[in-house]
């Protein structure tokens, strides 16, 4: 740390002529800053210029030149993109009524388009080689106040980019915090092999050559490795949570806390006293600015991990929304739900999905399941050809399609999935929400290089047949915009390269051990036998596992997480409840973690949003993001002004009703407040090393 001796004429600054003062230097993981004002008019921090109403539009922006978007359209349709992908848009569904830019930081809803002026600051964090480059990004609002400073994290869900947490920043920008972004290590848009293309910090493309150290990702292949891969399976895309080769996971909590001290870094030169060699005052220290970790999904597992790893008093406190954690191979807890003991619990994400991998499309066709959101959209027959092809493995017993489907589901109710969830396996089915998020943590855990195609997948365009073919080059150049970085996404499809003939979409394949369109039962069973296999790559898998194992220590932070009890994703006997627990043995009487779990919530707000598309989803689900901002606000006022937190407790919500697809409006009764002490029917009560959750 350097220091500087401040006299005479400098006298201003300090209190005391022979006083020092400590400059503010940039962390040594941060490289080149850039910076971006904008006037909340023609563009804002928020919504790009878009507006509640653009944000709204079903028609996205458009761009200039589709085959060369600048970075600010590409800002903009990212934007656009994340927010919606996270939320639930349609009015009746409480955008604008209840979350949305014009609704203020105490809940009045304006009638204005909610932009927010500010400056956005950009950089990478890298260990120096070039093939880390994290994103970091801090916005700062024009009502951010200097003399009562706070910062939010909104660390990227999913395998999103930098802006995949807008819709968690919304909520800091509107309190006048400093919003701290990072993309985790995980990005969007992936490297054309075949153009060698990557992406840059700004979403913009260019050649890797050319990009060199500046790519976002690059898939690390020689130049002869790239060329018989490409020779030998042409067309194909790397992404940097799978292809990194660095197990990415293992470090978001390092990385949000590097966003936290990065926006310490840009507040202190923007409000440190200015000294007269350009240089800024350290204003702000690790602890003197209020900082509340938040985000979603795995950007909420990234948030409690970086409070497990916050040794300097960074982090204040920590609010989060179904949060994706991996717990360690023993909790030493249990879960009891009303009077029956959890059997299967505290599973990680790698372990629960590749088993939802092999049993959700077969489960999808129980008859208990009726007319689920999302069933017309699975292939009945593939779905069928999928049980007895589990059947013919010696995965399941019963005979009939019928029964082989209500087995299925069975055994997903004994190995963790809440029965309340039941009505989403279709639709995820569907969607292929298993076999993407299997094939991206397997590759990225095991640091296995797009080379590898491990167990026989890889990424591509494809025909309507499901060839491969040639990246459609608009969708490329858009990538970084449209993309959420587990294909299927953005045009890119997942594929099965051991389809018998030729590499064929792993949708639409066959699986060479059975013949049969069975949705690639073979490969599923490949990622799942990772877990226990004994070969170089299950235990390099198997390794990479242990190494994103998280504590359950918060080193007695106050902390909330709200997460919906129907989340067919993140179950969560898997994630929130057994965290919790273990939260309690650990730290005991120094656990400050309250936990909310509410009824008739589910991990994706966005598919409400979607009555057409998914109907049903309207009439049985309300928003989970309420609740989020909800935590946020009970943290907010315990860390400003001293309010109890909320005890752990169900919420019990009321679903819109109504005819699917046309449910009515979304109203007060249906969004019960989080009670500060619950009714004992609703609390939720720690009993030895028991959490015990009400039905």
């Amino acid at each position: 740390m350097k220091f500087i001796p401040v006299f005479g004429v400098i006298a201003l600054l300090t209190a005391c002529a022979s006083a020092v003062v400590e400059i503010n230097t940039k962390p040594v993981f941060v490289g080149s800053v850039s910076s971006q004002s904008y006037d909340g008019a023609a563009d804002d921090l928020l919504t790009a210029g878009l507006g509640k109403t653009g944000l709204a539009s079903a028609v996205a922006p458009v761009y200039a030149d589709p085959l060369k978007p600048t970075a600010a359209e590409l800002r903009r349709v990212a934007i656009y993109t994340n927010y919606r992908a996270m939320l639930d848009m349609t009015a009746a569904g409480g955008y604008g009524r209840y979350y949305g830019p014009n609704v203020a930081a105490d809940g009045t809803v304006g009638s204005g388009e909610g932009m927010i002026a500010g400056q956005e600051f950009f950089t990478y964090s890298d260990d120096g080689t070039g093939a880390q480059n994290v994103s970091l990004m801090v916005q700062v609002p024009a009502t951010f106040n200097a003399n009562a400073p706070c910062i939010i994290t909104a660390t990227s869900s999913g395998s999103r980019s930098i802006y995949g947490a807008i819709s968690t920043g919304e909520w800091g920008l509107k309190r006048g915090c400093a919003v701290a972004y990072t993309d985790k290590g995980t990005h969007s848009a992936g490297h054309d092999l075949m153009s060698d293309t990557v992406p840059l910090i700004d979403g913009t493309r260019s050649t890797s050559a050319v990009a060199g150290s500046n790519a976002a990702f690059r898939a690390g292949l020689s130049a002869a490795e790239q060329a018989a891969f490409n020779a030998a399976s042409p067309n194909r895309l790397a992404f940097k949570h799978a292809h990194s080769g660095r197990n990415p996971e293992k470090d978001w909590g390092k990385y949000t806390l590097q966003a936290v001290e990065f926006a310490y870094y840009v507040l202190n030169e923007k409000f440190g006293d200015a000294l007269f060699d350009g240089s800024h005052a350290r204003r702000y220290k690790a602890g003197d600015i209020l900082v509340i970790a938040s985000s979603i999904s795995n950007g909420a597992g990234a948030a409690l991990a970086a409070a497990e790893q916050d040794g300097q008093g960074w982090i204040s406190g920590v609010a989060v929304s179904e949060p994706g954690i991996v717990l360690p191979a023993n909790t030493g807890v249990s879960i009891q739900r009303g009077a029956n003991t959890v059997a299967v619990s505290g599973k990680t994400l790698f372990d629960f999905t590749s088993y939802a991998n092999l049993y959700q499309s077969c489960a999808s066709q129980a008859a208990s399941l009726g007319a689920a959101p999302g069933k017309a959209y699975v292939v009945a027959p593939w779905a069928v050809n999928r049980c007895a092809s589990l059947k013919a493995k010696g995965l399941l017993s019963a005979d009939t399609p019928a029964s082989q489907a209500d087995e299925a589901l069975k055994k997903m109710h004994e190995y963790g999935w809440e029965a309340d969830a039941d009505l989403l396996h279709a639709s995820h089915a569907a969607f292929e929400v298993a076999p993407a998020v299997t094939v991206t943590f397997a590759s990225a855990l095991a640091r296995a290089r797009v080379s590898d195609r491990l167990c026989g997948y890889s990424y591509a365009a494809a025909t309507s047949a499901g060839s491969p073919m040639v990246m459609d080059a608009k969708a490329l150049a858009g990538m970084f915009a449209t993309g959420n970085g587990v294909p299927p996404s953005s045009g890119v499809q997942l594929i099965n390269d051991l389809n018998p003939g030729a590499p064929l979409r792993d949708l639409l394949s066959f699986s060479p051990s059975s013949l049969k369109q069975d949705f690639n039962l073979d490969g599923a069973l490949c990622l799942r036998n990772l877990l226990t296999g004994v070969d170089v790559t299950a235990k390099s898998l198997q390794l990479g596992l242990d190494e994103t194992r998280r504590t359950a220590n918060l080193r007695g932070k106050p902390a909330l997480i709200v997460h919906g009890r129907n989340d067919a994703l993140l179950p969560v006997n898997h994630t929130s409840r057994p965290y919790t627990a273990m939260n309690k043995v650990v730290e005991g009487d120094k656990s400050r973690l309250s936990y909310i779990e509410v009824d008739n919530a589910q991990h994706f707000d966005g598919f409400i949003g979607l009555p057409t598309v998914l109907p049903g989803y309207d009439t049985r689900f309300v928003p989970l993001h309420v609740y989020l901002n909800r935590a946020m606000d009970a943290m907010y006022e315990h860390l400003k002004n001293g309010k109890a937190l909320p005890a752990s407790q169900v919420v019990r919500t009321s679903p819109r009703g109504g005819t699917p697809g046309a449910a009515p409006a979304l109203t007060d009764a249906h969004l019960p407040a989080i009670a500060t002490t619950p009714a004992a029917a609703d609390a939720i009560v720690m009993n030895g090393t028991t959490l015990k959750v009400p039905d």
